[in-house]
Protein backbone atom coordinates (compact mmCIF):
# COMPACT_ATOMS: atom_id res chain seq x y z
CA UNK A 1 0.00 0.00 0.00
CA UNK A 2 1.53 3.54 -0.42
CA UNK A 3 1.34 6.66 2.21
CA UNK A 4 -1.83 7.78 1.50
CA UNK A 5 -4.43 7.63 3.69
CA UNK A 6 -6.70 4.35 3.02
CA UNK A 7 -10.71 4.86 1.38
CA UNK A 8 -12.58 2.31 3.45
CA UNK A 9 -16.20 2.42 2.32
CA UNK A 10 -18.71 0.92 4.75
CA UNK A 11 -22.56 0.40 5.03
CA UNK A 12 -24.33 -0.96 7.48
CA UNK A 13 -28.34 -1.08 7.72
CA UNK A 14 -29.13 -1.09 10.82
CA UNK A 15 -28.74 -0.42 15.16
CA UNK A 16 -26.60 -3.78 15.36
CA UNK A 17 -24.76 -3.28 12.46
CA UNK A 18 -23.69 0.37 13.63
CA UNK A 19 -22.51 -1.34 16.27
CA UNK A 20 -20.55 -3.77 14.88
CA UNK A 21 -18.83 -1.47 12.12
CA UNK A 22 -17.93 1.12 14.53
CA UNK A 23 -15.94 -1.57 16.55
CA UNK A 24 -13.96 -2.56 13.69
CA UNK A 25 -13.60 0.98 12.54
CA UNK A 26 -11.84 1.94 15.75
CA UNK A 27 -9.28 -0.95 15.72
CA UNK A 28 -8.60 0.33 11.78
CA UNK A 29 -8.17 3.77 13.53
CA UNK A 30 -5.76 2.30 15.52
CA UNK A 31 -3.29 1.30 13.03
CA UNK A 32 -4.37 4.09 9.93
CA UNK A 33 -6.07 6.88 11.96
CA UNK A 34 -5.43 9.10 8.56
CA UNK A 35 -7.89 6.26 7.34
CA UNK A 36 -11.19 7.91 5.57
CA UNK A 37 -14.42 6.23 5.83
CA UNK A 38 -17.63 6.59 3.66
CA UNK A 39 -21.02 4.70 3.20
CA UNK A 40 -24.10 4.74 5.14
CA UNK A 41 -23.68 5.14 8.87
CA UNK A 42 -25.58 5.43 12.17
CA UNK A 43 -24.89 7.36 15.03
CA UNK A 44 -21.64 5.15 16.70
CA UNK A 45 -20.30 5.25 13.25
CA UNK A 46 -20.73 8.79 12.63
CA UNK A 47 -18.53 9.24 15.93
CA UNK A 48 -15.65 7.40 14.77
CA UNK A 49 -15.63 9.66 11.94
CA UNK A 50 -17.58 8.07 8.83
CA UNK A 51 -19.03 10.27 6.25
CA UNK A 52 -22.34 9.19 5.31
CA UNK A 53 -24.38 9.49 2.17
CA UNK A 54 -27.71 8.69 3.09
CA UNK A 55 -29.11 7.88 6.62
CA UNK A 56 -29.34 4.74 7.63
CA UNK A 57 -32.90 4.51 9.16
CA UNK A 58 -33.79 4.33 5.16
CA UNK A 59 -32.48 0.61 4.96
CA UNK A 60 -33.94 -0.34 8.20
CA UNK A 61 -36.37 -2.13 6.71
CA UNK A 62 -37.38 -5.71 8.07
CA UNK A 63 -39.47 -8.83 6.19
CA UNK A 64 -40.28 -9.69 2.42
CA UNK A 65 -43.42 -7.78 1.81
CA UNK A 66 -42.36 -5.04 3.84
CA UNK A 67 -39.62 -4.02 1.60
CA UNK A 68 -41.47 -4.07 -1.39
CA UNK A 69 -43.29 -0.98 -0.29
CA UNK A 70 -39.96 0.47 -0.01
CA UNK A 71 -37.94 -0.75 -2.87
CA UNK A 72 -37.91 2.25 -5.36
CA UNK A 73 -36.20 4.14 -2.90
CA UNK A 74 -33.69 1.10 -1.44
CA UNK A 75 -32.78 0.51 -5.07
CA UNK A 76 -32.32 4.49 -5.92
CA UNK A 77 -30.13 4.52 -2.95
CA UNK A 78 -28.22 0.93 -4.10
CA UNK A 79 -27.78 2.71 -7.45
CA UNK A 80 -26.51 6.07 -6.38
CA UNK A 81 -23.84 4.53 -3.67
CA UNK A 82 -22.70 2.18 -6.56
CA UNK A 83 -22.13 5.01 -8.87
CA UNK A 84 -20.13 7.37 -6.08
CA UNK A 85 -18.08 4.18 -5.01
CA UNK A 86 -17.43 3.32 -8.76
CA UNK A 87 -16.44 6.91 -9.42
CA UNK A 88 -14.30 7.05 -6.24
CA UNK A 89 -13.06 3.91 -5.84
CA UNK A 90 -12.35 2.65 -2.16
CA UNK A 91 -9.35 0.44 -0.98
CA UNK A 92 -12.46 -2.50 0.14
CA UNK A 93 -16.28 -2.21 0.27
CA UNK A 94 -17.52 -3.31 4.04
CA UNK A 95 -20.80 -4.29 4.05
CA UNK A 96 -22.27 -4.96 7.40
CA UNK A 97 -25.43 -7.45 7.56
CA UNK A 98 -28.23 -5.81 5.19
CA UNK A 99 -27.56 -8.35 2.58
CA UNK A 100 -30.20 -7.46 0.27
CA UNK A 101 -28.93 -4.48 -0.31
CA UNK A 102 -25.17 -5.08 0.16
CA UNK A 103 -24.33 -8.16 -1.46
CA UNK A 104 -25.98 -7.14 -5.12
CA UNK A 105 -23.24 -3.70 -4.62
CA UNK A 106 -20.53 -6.04 -2.86
CA UNK A 107 -20.91 -8.58 -6.86
CA UNK A 108 -20.73 -5.15 -8.86
CA UNK A 109 -18.01 -3.19 -6.88
CA UNK A 110 -16.00 -6.64 -7.24
CA UNK A 111 -16.54 -6.90 -10.73
CA UNK A 112 -14.77 -3.33 -10.91
CA UNK A 113 -11.47 -4.91 -9.24
CA UNK A 114 -12.56 -3.43 -5.66
CA UNK A 115 -12.28 -6.28 -2.91
CA UNK A 116 -15.24 -6.77 -0.99
CA UNK A 117 -16.36 -7.97 3.00
CA UNK A 118 -19.43 -8.98 3.56
CA UNK A 119 -19.29 -8.83 8.02
CA UNK A 120 -21.84 -11.12 9.19
CA UNK A 121 -22.83 -14.04 7.26
CA UNK A 122 -26.05 -14.18 5.77
CA UNK A 123 -28.11 -16.44 7.40
CA UNK A 124 -27.27 -19.48 5.19
CA UNK A 125 -27.40 -21.76 8.20
CA UNK A 126 -30.86 -21.31 8.61
CA UNK A 127 -32.68 -21.05 4.97
CA UNK A 128 -31.26 -21.35 1.17
CA UNK A 129 -27.67 -22.39 1.68
CA UNK A 130 -27.40 -22.08 -2.05
CA UNK A 131 -26.87 -18.06 -1.69
CA UNK A 132 -23.55 -19.29 -0.18
CA UNK A 133 -22.34 -19.51 -4.24
CA UNK A 134 -24.04 -15.82 -4.69
CA UNK A 135 -21.96 -15.08 -1.56
CA UNK A 136 -18.74 -15.86 -2.45
CA UNK A 137 -19.26 -13.90 -6.11
CA UNK A 138 -19.94 -11.06 -4.45
CA UNK A 139 -17.01 -10.91 -1.95
CA UNK A 140 -13.45 -11.83 -1.47
CA UNK A 141 -14.39 -12.43 2.52
CA UNK A 142 -16.99 -12.64 4.74
CA UNK A 143 -16.76 -12.23 8.42
CA UNK A 144 -18.69 -14.38 10.41
CA UNK A 145 -19.88 -13.69 14.17
CA UNK A 146 -21.27 -17.17 15.12
CA UNK A 147 -18.99 -20.31 15.00
CA UNK A 148 -21.48 -22.58 13.53
CA UNK A 149 -21.60 -20.27 10.80
CA UNK A 150 -17.91 -21.06 9.43
CA UNK A 151 -18.18 -24.47 9.19
CA UNK A 152 -21.05 -23.96 6.14
CA UNK A 153 -17.99 -21.90 4.55
CA UNK A 154 -16.13 -24.43 5.03
CA UNK A 155 -17.61 -27.34 3.49
CA UNK A 156 -18.51 -25.05 0.15
CA UNK A 157 -14.49 -24.62 0.11
CA UNK A 158 -15.25 -20.31 0.48
CA UNK A 159 -12.98 -17.81 2.37
CA UNK A 160 -14.69 -17.08 6.31
CA UNK A 161 -13.47 -15.81 9.15
CA UNK A 162 -15.03 -16.68 12.45
CA UNK A 163 -14.58 -12.97 14.82
CA UNK A 164 -16.66 -13.66 17.50
CA UNK A 165 -19.51 -10.96 18.53
CA UNK A 166 -18.09 -7.03 19.77
CA UNK A 167 -21.14 -7.39 22.58
CA UNK A 168 -19.16 -10.70 23.60
CA UNK A 169 -16.18 -8.30 24.50
CA UNK A 170 -17.90 -5.42 26.21
CA UNK A 171 -20.37 -6.87 28.54
CA UNK A 172 -19.13 -8.46 31.52
CA UNK A 173 -19.57 -12.02 32.39
CA UNK A 174 -21.01 -11.33 35.71
CA UNK A 175 -22.79 -7.92 35.02
CA UNK A 176 -23.80 -5.51 37.86
CA UNK A 177 -27.45 -4.70 38.74
CA UNK A 178 -26.81 -2.27 40.59
CA UNK A 179 -24.49 -0.09 39.22
CA UNK A 180 -26.24 -0.42 36.11
CA UNK A 181 -29.77 0.74 37.52
CA UNK A 182 -26.89 3.94 39.32
CA UNK A 183 -26.52 4.55 36.04
CA UNK A 184 -29.23 5.13 33.87
CA UNK A 185 -30.02 8.71 33.09
CA UNK A 186 -33.13 10.22 32.90
CA UNK A 187 -35.08 6.98 35.96
CA UNK A 188 -34.67 6.39 39.54
CA UNK A 189 -34.94 2.76 40.10
CA UNK A 190 -34.24 1.65 43.95
CA UNK A 191 -32.13 -1.88 44.81
CA UNK A 192 -35.27 -3.61 45.16
CA UNK A 193 -37.67 -1.98 42.68
CA UNK A 194 -39.66 -4.51 40.16
CA UNK A 195 -37.92 -4.04 36.84
CA UNK A 196 -39.44 -4.99 33.03
CA UNK A 197 -37.52 -3.71 30.51
CA UNK A 198 -39.47 -3.66 27.17
CA UNK A 199 -37.83 -3.76 23.71
CA UNK A 200 -39.84 -3.74 20.92
CA UNK A 201 -37.40 -3.67 18.13
CA UNK A 202 -35.24 -0.74 16.67
CA UNK A 203 -38.00 -0.43 13.56
CA UNK A 204 -40.89 1.32 12.84
CA UNK A 205 -42.37 -1.63 11.97
CA UNK A 206 -41.38 -4.11 14.64
CA UNK A 207 -42.60 -1.61 17.21
CA UNK A 208 -46.17 -0.71 15.78
CA UNK A 209 -46.21 -4.50 15.94
CA UNK A 210 -45.29 -5.34 19.17
CA UNK A 211 -45.26 -2.50 21.30
CA UNK A 212 -48.99 -2.37 22.44
CA UNK A 213 -49.04 -5.75 23.20
CA UNK A 214 -45.58 -5.91 25.46
CA UNK A 215 -47.41 -3.36 27.31
CA UNK A 216 -50.46 -5.31 27.71
CA UNK A 217 -48.21 -8.19 28.85
CA UNK A 218 -46.58 -6.05 31.68
CA UNK A 219 -50.55 -4.87 32.84
CA UNK A 220 -51.11 -8.00 33.57
CA UNK A 221 -47.78 -9.13 35.07
CA UNK A 222 -48.88 -6.23 37.64
CA UNK A 223 -51.34 -8.01 39.00
CA UNK A 224 -49.35 -10.02 41.03
CA UNK A 225 -46.75 -7.91 41.78
CA UNK A 226 -47.27 -4.75 44.28
CA UNK A 227 -45.37 -2.50 42.09
CA UNK A 228 -44.00 -2.75 38.53
CA UNK A 229 -41.29 -0.15 36.88
CA UNK A 230 -41.19 -0.71 32.88
CA UNK A 231 -38.68 0.73 31.13
CA UNK A 232 -37.98 0.93 27.33
CA UNK A 233 -34.91 2.19 25.79
CA UNK A 234 -35.23 3.74 22.07
CA UNK A 235 -32.80 3.41 19.63
CA UNK A 236 -33.23 6.63 18.13
CA UNK A 237 -35.18 10.07 18.95
CA UNK A 238 -37.88 9.00 15.56
CA UNK A 239 -38.10 5.90 17.93
CA UNK A 240 -38.56 7.39 20.71
CA UNK A 241 -41.49 9.90 19.84
CA UNK A 242 -43.25 6.88 18.06
CA UNK A 243 -42.84 5.01 21.42
CA UNK A 244 -43.85 7.67 23.82
CA UNK A 245 -47.34 8.22 21.24
CA UNK A 246 -48.23 4.21 22.14
CA UNK A 247 -47.41 4.55 25.45
CA UNK A 248 -49.54 7.91 26.40
CA UNK A 249 -52.57 6.00 24.56
CA UNK A 250 -51.82 3.00 26.25
CA UNK A 251 -52.29 5.02 29.65
CA UNK A 252 -55.47 6.59 28.67
CA UNK A 253 -56.53 2.76 27.73
CA UNK A 254 -58.67 0.25 30.20
CA UNK A 255 -55.74 -2.26 30.17
CA UNK A 256 -53.47 0.19 31.63
CA UNK A 257 -52.64 -1.00 35.35
CA UNK A 258 -52.66 1.90 38.25
CA UNK A 259 -49.74 0.15 39.79
CA UNK A 260 -47.37 0.02 37.01
CA UNK A 261 -44.61 3.36 36.39
CA UNK A 262 -43.75 3.43 32.28
CA UNK A 263 -40.25 5.42 31.74
CA UNK A 264 -39.20 6.04 28.10
CA UNK A 265 -35.21 6.37 27.56
CA UNK A 266 -33.08 7.57 25.18
CA UNK A 267 -30.19 5.17 24.55
CA UNK A 268 -28.93 3.10 27.45
CA UNK A 269 -30.59 -0.12 26.05
CA UNK A 270 -27.57 -2.21 27.30
CA UNK A 271 -27.78 -0.59 31.57
CA UNK A 272 -31.94 -0.83 31.02
CA UNK A 273 -31.53 -4.53 30.00
CA UNK A 274 -28.65 -5.38 32.91
CA UNK A 275 -30.95 -3.02 35.23
CA UNK A 276 -33.57 -5.16 34.92
CA UNK A 277 -35.17 -8.07 36.75
CA UNK A 278 -36.55 -9.86 33.31
CA UNK A 279 -36.74 -8.67 29.82
CA UNK A 280 -39.75 -8.72 27.40
CA UNK A 281 -38.20 -8.09 23.97
CA UNK A 282 -38.32 -8.82 19.61
CA UNK A 283 -36.49 -11.39 18.03
CA UNK A 284 -32.86 -10.14 17.07
CA UNK A 285 -29.78 -8.81 17.71
CA UNK A 286 -31.25 -8.26 20.87
CA UNK A 287 -32.22 -11.18 22.56
CA UNK A 288 -28.54 -11.85 22.09
CA UNK A 289 -27.39 -9.00 23.85
CA UNK A 290 -30.22 -9.74 26.71
CA UNK A 291 -28.29 -13.27 26.84
CA UNK A 292 -24.77 -11.48 27.84
CA UNK A 293 -26.54 -9.32 29.85
CA UNK A 294 -27.58 -12.33 32.12
CA UNK A 295 -31.51 -11.43 32.34
CA UNK A 296 -34.04 -13.87 31.83
CA UNK A 297 -36.52 -13.34 29.07
CA UNK A 298 -39.27 -13.86 26.96
CA UNK A 299 -38.41 -13.69 22.93
CA UNK A 300 -41.27 -12.83 20.68
CA UNK A 301 -42.37 -11.37 16.99
CA UNK A 302 -44.53 -10.78 14.54
CA UNK A 303 -44.75 -11.03 10.74
CA UNK A 304 -47.36 -9.40 8.43
CA UNK A 305 -49.14 -13.45 7.32
CA UNK A 306 -47.72 -13.30 3.66
CA UNK A 307 -44.08 -12.78 5.26
CA UNK A 308 -44.90 -15.95 7.85
CA UNK A 309 -46.18 -17.98 5.43
CA UNK A 310 -43.51 -17.64 3.08
CA UNK A 311 -40.67 -17.78 5.78
CA UNK A 312 -42.49 -21.52 7.43
CA UNK A 313 -41.63 -22.90 4.14
CA UNK A 314 -37.94 -21.64 4.07
CA UNK A 315 -36.88 -21.74 7.41
CA UNK A 316 -34.69 -24.14 8.53
CA UNK A 317 -33.85 -24.32 12.33
CA UNK A 318 -35.95 -25.56 14.72
CA UNK A 319 -35.48 -21.98 16.88
CA UNK A 320 -35.54 -18.08 15.82
CA UNK A 321 -34.18 -16.59 18.63
CA UNK A 322 -30.55 -16.40 19.04
CA UNK A 323 -29.49 -18.04 22.42
CA UNK A 324 -31.75 -20.92 21.43
CA UNK A 325 -30.25 -20.88 18.15
CA UNK A 326 -26.80 -20.38 20.04
CA UNK A 327 -27.33 -23.32 22.35
CA UNK A 328 -29.40 -25.60 20.14
CA UNK A 329 -32.17 -26.20 22.37
CA UNK A 330 -34.62 -23.89 24.37
CA UNK A 331 -32.99 -21.99 26.73
CA UNK A 332 -35.64 -19.09 26.70
CA UNK A 333 -39.12 -18.98 25.21
CA UNK A 334 -39.74 -17.59 22.31
CA UNK A 335 -43.30 -16.75 20.60
CA UNK A 336 -44.18 -16.37 17.39
CA UNK A 337 -47.66 -15.11 15.85
CA UNK A 338 -50.71 -15.50 18.10
CA UNK A 339 -48.66 -16.71 20.52
CA UNK A 340 -47.92 -13.07 21.16
CA UNK A 341 -50.37 -12.14 23.30
CA UNK A 342 -51.07 -10.69 27.34
CA UNK A 343 -52.30 -14.21 28.30
CA UNK A 344 -49.79 -16.08 27.14
CA UNK A 345 -46.50 -13.52 27.47
CA UNK A 346 -47.35 -13.02 31.33
CA UNK A 347 -47.79 -17.16 32.45
CA UNK A 348 -43.79 -16.73 30.62
CA UNK A 349 -43.03 -12.99 32.94
CA UNK A 350 -44.77 -13.76 36.01
CA UNK A 351 -42.06 -16.64 37.50
CA UNK A 352 -38.88 -14.50 36.35
CA UNK A 353 -39.83 -12.17 39.07
CA UNK A 354 -40.02 -15.31 41.85
CA UNK A 355 -37.49 -13.83 44.96
CA UNK A 356 -35.99 -17.51 44.12
CA UNK A 357 -35.42 -17.46 39.96
CA UNK A 358 -32.42 -17.92 39.17
CA UNK A 359 -30.75 -14.66 37.74
CA UNK A 360 -27.50 -16.06 36.14
CA UNK A 361 -28.41 -19.13 33.81
CA UNK A 362 -25.13 -20.98 33.28
CA UNK A 363 -25.90 -21.64 29.58
CA UNK A 364 -25.64 -17.88 29.05
CA UNK A 365 -22.66 -17.95 30.45
CA UNK A 366 -21.28 -20.93 28.69
CA UNK A 367 -22.44 -18.86 25.67
CA UNK A 368 -20.66 -15.67 26.05
CA UNK A 369 -17.21 -17.20 26.40
CA UNK A 370 -17.78 -18.87 23.08
CA UNK A 371 -18.63 -15.75 21.52
CA UNK A 372 -15.45 -13.21 23.49
CA UNK A 373 -13.27 -13.35 20.66
CA UNK A 374 -11.77 -9.60 20.68
CA UNK A 375 -14.07 -9.33 17.07
CA UNK A 376 -13.69 -5.57 16.50
CA UNK A 377 -9.90 -6.38 16.37
CA UNK A 378 -10.15 -9.87 15.01
CA UNK A 379 -12.68 -7.64 12.27
CA UNK A 380 -9.80 -5.01 11.48
CA UNK A 381 -7.26 -7.24 11.16
CA UNK A 382 -8.81 -9.39 9.01
CA UNK A 383 -9.74 -6.38 6.35
CA UNK A 384 -6.65 -4.61 6.44
CA UNK A 385 -4.86 -8.13 5.89
CA UNK A 386 -7.36 -8.36 2.91
CA UNK A 387 -5.55 -5.78 1.13
CA UNK A 388 -2.51 -5.81 2.55
CA UNK A 389 -2.68 -2.79 5.10
CA UNK A 390 -1.87 -4.87 8.31
CA UNK A 391 0.42 -2.52 9.47
CA UNK A 392 1.70 1.22 8.54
Amino acid sequence: MSKRPLKIAIVAGEASGDVLAAGMMKQILAIHPDAQFEGIAGPNMLKQGCTTLFDMEELSVMGLVEVLSRIRRLLFIRKTVLQHFTDNPPDVYIGVDAPDFNLPLEKKLKKRGIKTVHYVSPTVWAWRENRIYGIAEATNLVLSIFPFEKAVYDKHGFPCQYVGHTMADSIAIYPDQLLARQELDGVQLDKNAKVLALLPGSRGGEVNMLLEVFLQSASKLCATLDELHVVIPAVNKVRKAQIEEIVANFVDSASYASNMRISVLMGQSRNVMIAADAILLASGTASLEAMLCKRPMVVAYRLKWLTHQIMKKMYKPAYFSLPNVLADKPIVPELLQEDVNPVTISEYLIPMFATDAVKVPQEFVALHEVLKQDADKQSATAVLNLIGASSE
